[in-house]
């Protein structure tokens, strides 16, 4: 990992990375006989600046879990020095970005490369940006694994779910309108009038863009780990519902078991339904306004001896239990 932040390094100039090969945000929306600038191309070396700060973040994280400090002061110090220069050379005064892609905002945004006052700004023009595209999102490979969590981050879960519910091109949904079962290279693989993207490279069993099952499992159904407790022995589940689906659910086959997490929703109630392996626990975060309005199994909350209330937090009522399954029913 030294090596690898090593190499970065030693091909920048005053921490700018800003020399070499890159591919870039592969595969952006880009229009045919794109005549009024709309194509989402992003500074090569914005990206590669993100970049570079996150594997030197990684370095720093692991050299605190090893114990090595000296190596946490160097990268640390290192960090600073990579913020510094992507502030200076790809950030206005006012916080706007030299490319005003999604793909630009989104990276900036995850790796905490602007400063805290100037975030939410970012933030809201990522939105605008989205908007401006009529609510479809622009990112390639680079771009897209970001960019929900992103949204999700700043308080914009229904831009998320405005996104990964569009039909129509670029979208994840128009591939499966399209008759796709797998995730496609291209957001256009087949085009709307059916013809074929280039052959040369137009995959029909690609990855990239399937990176927003992450945010699936770990936003919508809410099945996220902590930092501190890898591996899934302390477990956080926390969902974010949105209006427009009733309903959804997930499981993951962790070293302890599966964990599970299902929602639904109906007029009156929703139903949260939580499996927790053995020899874990989990801070699950219950959808409601009050305490009181959460039964588990059909009793109340209060009573149940193997659950803890830790109290209200946002839109949540936190509570802590062990291995187990348990029922959580809110009247809305």
């Amino acid at each position: 990992m030294k090596a690898w932040v090593g190499f970065m390094e030693r091909n920048s100039t005053n921490y700018l990375w800003n020399k070499g090969f890159h591919f870039g945000d592969w595969l952006f929306y880009r229009p045919f006989d794109d005549n009024d600038g709309r194509s989402a191309v992003t500074d090569k070396y914005l990206i590669a600046q993100c970049f570079f700060a996150h594997s030197t973040e990684l370095v720093i994280k692991t050299a605190n879990v090893l114990g090595k400090q000296d190596d946490v002061a160097k990268y640390s110090a290192l960090l600073k020095n990579v913020k510094d220069a992507f502030m200076k050379e790809y950030m206005t005064a006012n916080g706007r970005l030299v490319s005003s892609t999604q793909t630009a905002y989104v990276l900036a945004l995850n790796f905490d490369m602007l400063p805290e006052n100037l975030r939410a700004y970012a933030a809201e023009k990522l939105v605008e940006n989205i908007k401006s595209y009529g609510n479809h999102l622009t990112t390639g490979f680079l771009g897209t694994p970001y960019l929900c969590h992103v949204l999700t981050r700043f308080g914009y879960d229904d831009v998320a779910y405005t996104l990964l519910l569009q039909e129509t091109y670029p979208s994840w949904l128009y591939p499966v309108k399209m008759g796709a079962t797998t995730i496609w290279e291209r957001w256009d693989g087949i085009k709307p009038d059916g013809t074929f993207q280039t052959p040369g490279m137009n995959s029909f069993n690609h990855y990239a863009y399937g990176a927003i099952g992450d945010w699936m499992y770990r936003v919508v159904t809410g099945i996220d780990t902590e930092e501190s407790s890898p591996g899934y022995k302390s477990i956080v589940i926390k969902p974010h519902l949105d209006a427009r689906i009733t309903q959804a659910s997930s499981e993951y086959k962790t070293g302890y078991g599966l964990v599970k997490s299902s929602w639904r929703t109906t007029e009156q109630t929703i139903n949260f339904d939580i499996e927790v392996p053995a020899n874990t626990k989990a801070t699950i975060y219950v959808p409601a306004t009050a305490a009181e309005n959460i039964s588990e199994s059909g009793r109340v909350l209060s009573i149940v001896k193997e659950i803890s209330v830790k109290g209200k937090e946002g839109n949540y009522i936190k509570v802590e239990v062990g291995s187990g399954k348990f029922s959580f029913v809110v009247k809305k």
